[in-house]
């Protein structure tokens, strides 16, 4: 029995179900996803949604659905589900009996004695979604009929009819080549076999997505359907289905098929799940090397990048060049341009944890130093002149009706949390980049930078405490404004116990361990806010104005559940390694909620933390992951 799997009661209930989404991707910036059930209840949703260049790389979905049906004697039984308003038709759902994923998705249809099995797969580094029918019972003759819903759009956007659409196709090999508008490339579907395919154009009008209405946004669009494809099936016969960027050889489908099943890993236990969702957040394409900040809408951000990367990367398994690729791509369009006040400094712990792996220093220096180097000088100099380091050796940001901290979420363009002025993770990073970036410096002989950077990091210690220390609460302050000390109990203090270079005493890192385990400290992480701070919203829902406000007031991070670890196994070592396999329970729990086989952006601050956001967070897999890793390294010790 596969790890992941659902039965005929989970499947027919929709309320359980549509809750349920499943994604692939194709490692080249392309993705397939819909639900448990194949409705598709988000814009995003579709089975081939791919990157144009054309258009600036943006995702387009191309294929958004197909429609299969079963005829039997003359009688027809449409397995697909979609929505229009409030009304599901047709409500293929109730046929399907069984749901699993392992090294596809495999959804199992019964329409009376008829059994059918479909499997859908995508292609690596290849533009191209594989569908593959098996009829696996059959007491009569059977035929099959595939409806292809094309769409053509931004994945952001939605689409209507119109008379622009090129509603007509050039028949091809065993199929079919849609072009619905000018600049987008060809869609070519084809089958393996010989089959009728029936023209007749037409547009379903108002396809309702409920994720989107949900959450506050338009809902309906129109797809355009050129018509079907018809073809007898027998018994144990296995049809496939191929919707590509080129033209394929269709009798080469069933073998390129089985080809690409073969080559993929199971997910057959908790741990295979997430190293395949890990696996599918690093993007090649154009020669450059990208981190997907999660999926289906996340697009490359360099902070979820940093934090990300060593987690989804760097195991006893290898991903050195994988790494390595990203951060050349990452430095190559990027570098040392200071955007916010925190992601460039993250880059210095990313490459920390990048030459524990490699114990190369000099190879790092020689790689990555110029880029290190120019990131501080950039923060010495104002190269944002938002960013300044000022003389007590600690980074101020500030900028009108802008949040320049990993906080930045807006409403009507105010940020909720400006956190103007010094602020506590930022001032944690600019201590641990300047005390690593001076050990590799040490290490190599660059006495030059030695003697350039090495007074500051002291003065950045002293004036740390003195800052962000609030002794009435025995925690660090938020950050330091012109008004003083902001103390709300948030997680960015964290990090001031987590990083390899803290600017704090033990004795210290304890007191705030303990107020953020007593305060923030989740089954799904850390909350972004102290309930107890009258700011605080436990619930990320409504509009998106609505959930924009809970965003950094009280919503859930997984990733930062990584970060807690490390920190508390710093201070305990590895009796602290039964309670870290605890925490991190939860996710597993969750495995089949939300995004299937993955960890979601961000959950309810509020028991029992429903998931929310991106169904599968690039940070999130990463860091627990990483916890994972380290988890096993001090079980290691203990039995050393």
């Amino acid at each position: 029995m596969a790890y992941l799997t659902f039965n005929k009661a989970e499947l027919v209930n929709l309320e359980y179900a549509l809750q349920r989404e499943i994604f692939a991707t194709n490692r080249a910036g392309g993705y397939t996803s819909t639900t448990i059930v194949a409705c598709n209840t988000r814009k995003y949703h579709g089975l081939l949604v791919v990157p144009i260049d054309a258009f600036g790389g943006a995702n387009h979905i191309l294929l958004s659905a197909l429609d299969e049906t079963i005829i039997q004697h003359d009688k027809a039984f449409n397995l697909g589900i979609h929505r229009y308003g409030a009304v599901y038709e047709p409500r293929g759902h109730k046929y399907i009996v069984d749901f699993e994923i392992n090294k596809n998705t495999v959804i199992t249809y019964r329409v009376g004695g008829v059994l059918l099995r479909k499997e859908i797969m995508l292609a690596h580094n290849k533009d191209q979604v594989l569908l593959r029918y098996t009829l696996l019972e059959a007491h009569s003759p059977t035929i099959l009929r595939i409806k292809p819903f094309l769409a053509f759009r931004n994945a952001h956007s939605l689409t209507k009819a119109n008379m622009e659409a090129n509603t007509k196709y050039i028949p091809v090999e065993n199929g079919i080549c849609s072009q619905l508008y000018a600049g987008f490339p060809p869609l070519y579907m084809q089958l393996n076999y010989k089959n009728e395919f029936i023209s007749n154009p037409d547009w379903y009008y108002g396809i309702t997505y409920q994720e989107e209405a949900r959450r506050g946004f338009e809902a309906t669009e129109d797809l355009f359907i050129p018509g079907y494809f018809e073809l007898p099936i027998k018994k144990d016969q296995s049809v496939v289905f191929s919707a590509s960027l080129h033209q394929e050889e269709p009798t080469q489908l069933k073998r390129f098929f089985d080809a690409v099943w073969e080559e993929r890993p199971p997910r057959d236990s908790y741990l295979h799940c997430l190293e395949l969702a890990a696996s599918q957040f690093v993007v090649h394409r154009n020669g450059e090397a990208h981190v997907m900040a999660g999926y289906p809408w996340g697009g490359y951000v360099a902070l979820d990048t940093f934090v990300s990367l060593p987690g989804l990367t760097l195991s006893d398994k290898g991903g050195v060049d994988t790494c390595k690729a990203v951060l050349d791509t990452m430095m190559q369009k990027n570098p040392g341009k200071i955007e916010s006040a925190d992601a460039s400094l993250w880059y210095f712990w990313t490459l920390q944890k990048y030459v524990e792996v490699t114990r190369d220093p000099e190879a790092l220096w020689v790689d990555f130093g110029p880029s290190m180097k120019e990131i501080l000088k950039g923060y010495e100099q104002g190269s944002n002149p938002a960013i300044l380091l000022h003389e007590n050796g600690l980074i101020w940001a500030e900028a009108s009706n802008k949040a320049l901290s990993w906080m930045n979420a807006q409403v009507k363009g105010i940020p909720v949390t400006p956190r103007s002025g010094y602020q506590v993770e930022v001032n944690a990073l600019w201590y641990n980049a300047l005390m690593f970036a001076l050990e590799v410096a040490r290490q190599v002989g660059d006495d030059d930078f030695v003697r350039y950077w090495k007074d500051i990091p002291e003065r950045t210690k002293e004036n740390f405490m003195r800052a962000f220390w609030v002794e009435s609460r025995k925690h660090l302050a938020d950050y330091v404004g012109p008004e003083g000390q902001n103390i709300f109990m948030r997680p960015n203090q964290l990090f001031a116990c987590s990083l390899p270079y803290s600017p704090i005493a033990d004795e210290y890192k304890a007191l705030v361990l303990k107020a953020i385990e007593s305060e923030l400290l989740t089954t799904r992480g850390l909350r972004t806010l102290s309930p107890k701070n009258p700011l605080y919203i436990g619930l990320y829902e409504g509009n998106q104005e609505t959930r924009d406000k809970a965003y950094h007031q009280g919503t859930v991070r997984p990733w930062l559940i990584g970060h807690y670890i490390e920190a508390c196994f710093r201070l305990k070592g590895p009796r602290f390694a039964d309670q870290a396999t605890e925490l991190l329970r939860g996710f597993e729990e969750d495995i089949t909620v939300h995004g299937v086989g993955s960890i979601a952006e961000v959950y309810d601050g509020d028991p029992p933390h429903q998931p929310h956001g991106c169904p599968s967070a690039a940070a999130g897999v990463g860091e627990v992951l990483r916890s994972l890793r380290m988890i096993e390294s001090f079980k290691k010790q203990i039995t050393k």
